[in-house]
């Protein structure tokens, strides 16, 4: 039997052309591995269905060596299948880059015969399933000793056992679809409100099952042990040319497994060709720091994104007027005077609450669709409103839904072949908003997308306005009959998004949502990456609950946190991550501890922040909650338990300044009933030695982590508030030296310091904060304070146990505190 191998310095790939499997391996033992899995493709011709790349005949194999790619070099080979005169022709392409450890591989199809064919599916990866017309199982996926601990307890397993434990990481379609590890025992979630949610947040060509154990996910998932802590992550670098689902099923002896390219039936003219994006396989152990960080990053390379430069980019902060004036339960409330009056308030506190964007939400056009018709409330147009904000030092900011269509809107009446429209010739629903089923663009229109264009660039250019919110955009990717049957959906999407980007000009700040995150990457500056918020902690329909309450991407105050928690790690490598709007108002029916926890989530998190409240209203102690997270940390933080719990319970930031590196540590409830919660050092990325102080943002308690007992004596947090939070600044404890351990003018405890220089028996610290400041700040000395001073005048401070010193400040800018001691 003849094999062909290629390899690199950790990975292993076995071709066998008479049995048309391959295998995968880590170079080292006891490791998971794919042994024998397949590939397939599905076509379409006439009214037949046909099956190729099942047998490997008439096939040629060529090493292609080391090429060049965004990736470094990558060890190459090639698999023709079909000669000139089979009717469709395959090349299978593996590469294995040097430098890092992926393995990669697509699939081109030629169509040699004299009529199109219809491309269905392109099946990259089968493992685990039996197919009697392939001759058995298609390979298997193989953990260590995994088949003889199911088969030995299986039987006896009951819900909360988890001597043997496989879970799936899942990614969802679009921003709010949801994101969530699954056990084996587990369902996977979707929403139960069929065709009137349904085009929304689900890929037409994804399945979804109700069975337990089986689970889908969109461009990439992840498959693993949870007692071995091992696992593999499959998906695609890029979904330019084909949205890429997967499938697998943990209820047997072994994982099954499937990953596959939509190909949407297609049409392939005679000698056309298409080809799949990339896909790739990582092995990857999951209590690493940032155990998805090759893929990510690869992906990222994949789109020419710069590494450097995307860590380097802002998160912008700013107002929305959506959940004040217009949301669903206030349609038709939005005047240019409530933009002016918030304009004018926030102008005001500016010094203090440096906001950059004022965006204008839904509501300002008659119809969503009909942009250049403005509501009652914005006469004038949106041209004046626009340069008052930067007339003000802001950005202006504008909400567009560009490819989705009200059925009321005279867009709708007046072009009713711009429509996407089903093969019975009706209208594609794009689900139900605004009181009605929408409408979707056809882009492969040339009139639609000149009309989207022109949308666009009035916007940037005409209207003024650099930084645009697109929402809805999943309508151009939804399953209809395109007028270029020839494209699919990812590539029809992407298309149109190329189209906005170029209309818009680099310069103007992009912001995605209701989008598909694969075709977006490298087009948006930033995504959103859930769902919408809301005035309440669950999903509701006009206050009411009752059926609402479990649907996992509707929107709400804890589905928005689940999945800014989920996607954390996409932040700052393929966009800035946008968690959605911090409300801060006490009218909404959000507790001041769910209040305290969206604010912690979207501060560490790393993303953009915008408040969406009426600011002349809004109290001060509310208001400083906003101040608090300003400037924006921006960074990318650790989510430790992101396989383990469907909505993870812990976040460690790794945060440095003038006076040393410390750990924000964050640990929620997210029960519906008190809690009592912990820290243990395991559980987090501590120093193993040495006694730690940890101090409570939210409640300014200091404790001290004995190094005596991996549990943390003493520090218990009983009875945490339904949905609440403990966030702590972790430090270790320096006895002989003095030491900054927190305070409340800054969410990161430590950000805010300036200058730390320290000598024998005095300190000098300088604390920087917009505009006028007031809070307080803790400080541990080796002896007792003496003498302490701000800005040259004498202050008093209160002696804490087991802390340290407590100075009240209030300044302007700048305090420069000095302590003898």
């Amino acid at each position: 039997m003849t094999v062909h191998t290629l390899e690199n310095s950790t990975l292993q790939l076995t071709l066998n052309p008479e049995l048309a499997r391959w295998s995968l391996s880590l170079r080292r033992k006891n490791s998971p591995t794919l042994e024998n899995v397949q590939v397939s493709l599905t076509y379409r011709r006439g009214f037949s269905r046909n099956h190729l790349l099942n047998r490997w005949d008439d096939y040629a194999i060529s090493e292609q060596g080391t090429v060049e790619s965004p990736h470094g070099p990558i060890r190459q080979t090639s698999l023709v299948i079909g000669g000139d005169e089979a009717e469709v022709q395959c090349t299978l392409t593996f590469g294995l880059p040097e430098e890092i450890p992926l393995l990669i591989w697509k699939i081109t199809i030629k169509n040699q015969a004299n009529f199109p064919i219809f491309i269905d599916e392109i099946e990259m990866l089968s493992a685990g399933y039996l197919h009697r017309d392939r001759g058995g199982l298609d390979g298997q996926i193989i953990f260590p000793d995994i088949g003889r601990q199911r088969s030995d307890q299986s039987r006896r397993f009951r819900r909360g056992s988890h001597s043997i434990d496989l879970a799936f990481f899942s990614n969802g379609w679009q921003s709010w679809s949801r994101s969530a590890s699954y056990h084996f025992y587990d369902r996977y979630q979707q929403t139960r409100l069929g065709f009137l949610r349904t085009p929304m947040v689900k890929n037409s060509g994804t399945p979804s099952s109700g069975r337990a154990g089986m689970f889908a996910s969109d461009m990439y998932g992840v498959l693993g042990d949870e007692i071995l802590r091992q696992g593999m992550l499959f998906g695609f670098l890029s979904q330019k040319q084909h949205f890429g689902s997967l499938e697998t099923w943990l209820g047997g002896i072994s994982p099954a497994l499937r990953l596959w390219a939509n190909g949407d039936d297609a049409r392939l003219d005679p000698g056309s060709q298409i080809e799949t994006d990339w896909a790739c396989v990582q092995f990857l152990h999951l209590d690493t720091p940032d155990p998805l960080a090759p893929y990510l990053e690869a992906v990222a390379r994949e789109h020419l994104l710069n590494p450097k430069q995307m860590m380097k980019s802002k998160s912008p902060s700013g107002w929305c007027s959506w959940y004040q004036f217009s949301s669903e339960d206030y349609i038709g409330r939005l005047s240019a005077d409530d933009i002016k009056e918030n304009l004018n308030a926030i102008y005001a506190v500016k010094e203090q609450l440096p906001l950059e964007v004022i965006q204008i939400d839904d509501g300002f056009e008659t119809q969503v669709g009909d942009w250049f018709s403005f509501s009652q409330g914005f006469q004038s147009g949106l041209s004046p409103l626009a340069n008052e904000i930067k007339d003000k030092g802001f950005t202006p900011g504008l909400w567009l839904a560009p490819f989705i269509v009200n059925p009321r809107s005279k867009l709708s009446a007046q072009h009713p072949d711009w429509l996407l429209r089903n093969r019975f010739g009706l209208p594609v629903s794009a689900g139900l908003q605004w009181n009605s089923f929408t409408r979707a663009l056809d882009l492969t229109h040339p009139d639609a997308l000149a009309y989207v264009r022109k949308v666009i660039d009035t916007a940037t250019n005409e209207w003024g306005f650099s930084y645009l919110k697109l929402d809805f955009l999943y309508a151009a990717a939804l399953a209809g009959c395109y007028r270029d049957a020839t494209q699919t959906r990812a590539q029809v999407l992407r298309s149109g998004l190329e189209a906005v980007r170029e209309a818009a000009g680099e310069d103007t700040f992009l912001l995605g949502c209701g989008c598909p995150l694969g075709p977006s990457i490298g087009i948006v500056d930033g995504m959103r990456i859930g769902a919408d918020t809301t005035r309440r902690w669950k999903p509701s329909y006009r206050g009411i609950e009752f059926y609402l309450k479990d649907e996992v991407s509707f929107p709400s105050a804890f589905n928005a946190v689940h999945n800014a928690l989920t996607r954390a790690d996409m932040h700052q490598r393929w966009w800035i991550n946008d968690p959605d709007c911090l409300l801060l108002r006490p009218e909404t029916h959000l507790t001041i501890s769910e209040v305290q926890s969206i604010a912690t989530v979207i501060a560490l998190t790393g993303g953009s922040l915008l408040i969406s409240d009426h600011i002349p209203d809004l109290p001060p102690e509310r208001l400083q909650i906003a101040e608090r997270l300003l400037p924006l940390i921006g960074k990318r933080p650790y989510i430790l338990d992101w396989f383990d719990s469907q909505t993870p319970t812990r976040m460690q930031l790794d945060l440095v300044g003038p006076m040393g590196a410390w750990q924000l540590i964050a640990l929620f409830n997210w029960e519906d009933t008190a809690k009592d919660l912990s820290l243990k050092k395991a559980d987090f990325y501590l120093p193993e030695w040495g006694d730690l102080y940890a101090r409570e943002f939210w409640t300014g308690r200091v404790y001290l982590i004995s190094s005596d007992s991996n549990s943390v004596q003493g520090l218990e947090f009983p009875q945490i508030s339904p949905h609440g939070v403990v966030l702590l600044a972790v430090r270790p404890q320096h006895p002989y030296s003095p030491q900054y351990l927190g305070g409340d003018l800054h969410i990161s405890q430590g950000l805010e310091i300036a200058e730390w220089q320290t000598d024998e028996g005095s300190l000098i610290c300088e604390v920087e904060r917009p505009g006028n400041a007031q809070g307080q700040i803790e400080i541990a000395t080796p002896k007792p304070v003496k003498r302490a001073s701000v800005n040259g005048s004498p202050i008093p401070w209160t002696e804490r146990s087991p802390g340290g010193n407590l100075f009240n400040l209030e300044f302007n800018r700048n305090a420069r505190i000095e302590i003898s001691y």
